[in-house]
This record gives structure tokens, C-alpha cells and sequence, in this order.
């Protein structure tokens, strides 16, 4: 089987290292690519993720036998449909369900047709009618941009004042560009966050076991929002016990709603949770694997991930055809000081080597390029150091061992992830306000 993997980050990194562990894989491109996928022995081909033209000569050149899209722009463009009309297999939803990401608006409003429990929300189109509503609603309010921004276009407001600005922000000085047409002003939900995601082929939807992500840049859960700096899986919060009755909460009701639509859901659905008092509430959803929680998930998958999806595509999916270890991965993202504001590029990378020495350990590249044999850093998250532990607190001891053995100058990352579960599983839970993507 010849695969194309569409993507630069973590995540397709952690795709390859895993279609490399399949008998059935021969060989793997990445469009893009990083300076990890292609140590895994993967070609990297220097084709834009939103290049469908060019992503689909390239699938048809290379006779490529299975697509799998990592971020959602390439998704929400409608490279399944392109791909699709090319005769070529592509693991991921149409660009109808890949609105699900692509608009918040659109998410809310499947979720209501379904019935799937999530916060009360307002959309508006207009600013002042948006300042409006801050005014008259109060806070503490979840100001959120209705399009793709990078994981970064949500502000949880503590007083009006804040959540005034933040519809400025995002509607007057268009901080996240035509992402911000339309904003979606949501109550600010009280709980423990938790990441769900399944496998689904149109019909079916088969849970992969639980993970928390860590959103904010700063220890204790504070600083501006990011794309991940860290996330581990199983979460404490969320049992194996529970992910079946999950399923028919959160997803299985998404799947019904659009294929009455006529656009049955494939790929990976993903539902940010927020476990609440009032039980479990959906904060928005995403149409692809996660990043970082990815890396952790496929670090515990067993079984053949390229069939897997190939059974998606084909509405054969079998839960028979997926487990999982029984230990526990939890992966920090190494960042570039200032990220996610300005932060330098250019970083030499030393130590990875030594940090894959350790045992259960595993260094997905994030945003790495090779330069004259030495390798740099071209992103601000760089990398994503994982490793597998017997429990919680085992895997969190070896990541940071781990990353000890990395040298990168102004490089930065929380010191904490993994707290949390710790926490709840000696009885200590804490609580969160909502974020979302």
C-alpha cells in the first residue's frame, strides 16, 4: 500500500511513525513533511497542504492507494471530494461534514438538530450587535471566531470588559482574518475538559480511549490559548467504562444527523468535551486527530492503522480491528520561547537521539526542517516529546527525563502536564473554565 500523508506537524508525524509499523505499507510521501517524518523513511514532496491541484497530481502520479489528511484546512477545502472524484481513497469527511471545524456556527447547529448537550450560544455577523449582546449577557462569556483559526480564535472572558475586546479583536482588527465573519458567543461552561475522539465509516463509530489535552501556554492552565502543549491518554476523567455511552451522547447522534443530510461522516470525529455538574457537554467539534493528542493515542494503538481507515473509507469499519496498550502515554510539546505570539525560527536541535536512548520514549517532530544536515526549528511548536508509562505518573517521570536530554536555546514548555490526572486520581479534582480549539 502507498500512502500520502497531508501535513507538516506532530500529528502526520505520528501517522507515518505509525504506517511504517504496517506490513501491508511499502511506501509513505508527506506534503509537506517535517525533519522527522522523513527520518521515519518517508519521501517529504514540498506540496502546500491547501494545494489540492497539486495534492491530487501528486496522489495520482505516485499512485498513491490511500490519502490521510492531517489538519483540517485541506479538509475543509474539500480534498475528499477531490480525491474522491479522482478515484483515489481518502480517509476524512466531505467538505459538508468538515464543517463541523469549519464553521462553530454550523457545529451548533447539527448539535441542536441532534440533540447533543452543549452550552447556550448566540451567533452574530455584526459587531456592535455582538458588543450588544456582551452588554446585556454580562460575563464570564466564551468569545469564539466561527471559522479555522489555528486553534487560537477563543477567548474565555472573566468580565465584559474583556469579552468587549475580544469581539473587537476578532470582528474590527480581523486578528484571525475572515475567520472572524462571524463570532459565536457562548456561556462559559464550568468542568474538567476531556478529548473523545472515534473512528467512524459513515454508520458506525468506534471510541478510541480517552486523552486531555492542555491548551493554555503557561503552567496551572494560564496564559493565551495554543494548538497543544501537551496531552496524555487515558485520562482519568473519562474511563474505558464510559466511552461506549459517550459515543451514543456525542457522536452517534452527529453520524445520524449528517447522513440524513445525505453526507455520511468518515474519518475522525472529535469531540471536545466539557465534563460540567451537569454532566458531560460538547465545546465544539474537530474533524481530524488531534495535535498533541494524537501522538500519545497512536503511541497506545495496536493494530494496523492503514487498514483501520481503509475500512472507514470502505463502511467496513470492524472495533475488532483496534486495541490498545494498557499503559499510559502522555507527550510535552517543546516550544519556542514567545510562542503563540512572535517567537523566533532557526533553533539548532541536539539530544533527540539520547531522549529516544530512554525507554518507552518516542520524539515526534513538530516544526523541524533538516538544513545542511543540522537540524532547525521552523515552527513554533518544534516538538512533541512522548513517552509510555505504566501509569500516569510513570509516563509523566519519563517525558521530562526525556526532555532533559534535548538542547534547544529559547526553548520553552509547561512543567505540568499530566497534573491534573495525577490529581484526580488521588482524589483531588480541579476544575477549569471552558476553552475549546
Amino acid at each position: 500500500m502507498r500512502i500520502l500523508v497531508i501535513g507538516s506537524g506532530g500529528r502526520e508525524h505520528a501517522l507515518v511513525w505509525k504506517f511504517r509499523q504496517s506490513l501491508r505499507v511499502s511506501e509513505i510521501f508527506v506534503a509537506p513533511g517535517n525533519g522527522g517524518t522523513c527520518g521515519e523513511g518517508a519521501t517529504n514532496v514540498p506540496v502546500a497542504v491547501d494545494d489540492l491541484d497539486a495534492l491530487v497530481a501528486l496522489a495520482r502520479r505516485e499512485k498513491i492507494d490511500l490519502v490521510v489528511p492531517g489538519p483540517e484546512l485541506p479538509l475543509t477545502l474539500g480534498i475528499v471530494d477531490r480525491m474522491r472524484e479522482a478515484g483515489i481513497a481518502c480517509f476524512g469527511p466531505d467538505a459538508y461534514c468538515a464543517r463541523l471545524e469549519g464553521s462553530k456556527a454550523f457545529a451548533k447547529e447539527i448539535m441542536d438538530r441532534a440533540e447533543v448537550p452543549t452550552a447556550r450560544c448566540a451567533v452574530f455577523s455584526d459587531p456592535e450587535m455582538a458588543k450588544n449582546h456582551v452588554v446585556k449577557v454580562g460575563a464570564p462569556l466564551v468569545i469564539k471566531a466561527d471559522g479555522l483559526a489555528a486553534g487560537k480564535g477563543v477567548v474565555v472572558a472573566g468580565n465584559s470588559q474583556e469579552a468587549l475586546q475580544a469581539v473587537s479583536d476578532i470582528m474590527d482588527a480581523r486578528a484571525f482574518g475572515a475567520a472572524g465573519d462571524r463570532v459565536v458567543l457562548e456561556e462559559c461552561l464550568v468542568g474538567e475538559e476531556a478529548s473523545f475522539l472515534c473512528f467512524c465509516d459513515g454508520e458506525r463509530a468506534v471510541p478510541l480511549p480517552s486523552a486531555q489535552d492542555h491548551k493554555a501556554a503557561w503552567d496551572g492552565d494560564k496564559g493565551p490559548n495554543t494548538g497543544g502543549m501537551g496531552a496524555y491518554s487515558p485520562a482519568p476523567v473519562l474511563s474505558d467504562d464510559q466511552l461506549e455511552e459517550m459515543a451514543d451522547l456525542t457522536i452517534r447522534p452527529i453520524l445520524r444527523e449528517l447522513a440524513r443530510d445525505g453526507h455520511p461522516f468518515v474519518g475522525v470525529l472529535y469531540a471536545g468535551l466539557m465534563l460540567t455538574a451537569d454532566g458531560p457537554k460538547v465545546l465544539e467539534y474537530n474533524v481530524r486527530f488531534g495535535d498533541p493528542e494524537c501522538q500519545p493515542l497512536l503511541a497506545r494503538l495496536e493494530g494496523d492503522l492503514a487498514q483501520v481507515m481503509l475500512d472507514c473509507v470502505n463502511g467496513k469499519l470492524d472495533p475488532a480491528s483496534l486495541g490498545y496498550s494498557a499503559q499510559t502515554a502522555l507527550g510535552v510539546v517543546l516550544t519556542a520561547k514567545g510562542y503563540p505570539r512572535a517567537y523566533p525560527k532557526g533553533l539548532v536541535i541536539k539530544g533527540i537521539e539520547e531522549a529516544e536512548a530512554l525507554p518507552g520514549v518516542k520524539v515526534f517532530h513538530s516544526g523541524t526542517v533538516v538544513k545542511d544536515q543540522v537540524l532547525i526549528s521552523s515552527g513554533g511548536r518544534v516538538l512533541c516529546v512522548t513517552a509510555l508509562g505504566d501509569d500516569l505518573p510513570a509516563a509523566q517521570k519519563a517525558a521530562y527525563a526525556a526532555l532533559e536530554k534535548i538542547q534547544m536555546p529559547d526553548g520553552f514548555y509547561r512543567t505540568d502536564i499530566g497534573d491534573k490526572g495525577i490529581r484526580r486520581l488521588a482524589g483531588q479534582s480541579g476544575t477549569s473554565g471552558s476553552s475549546g480549539k
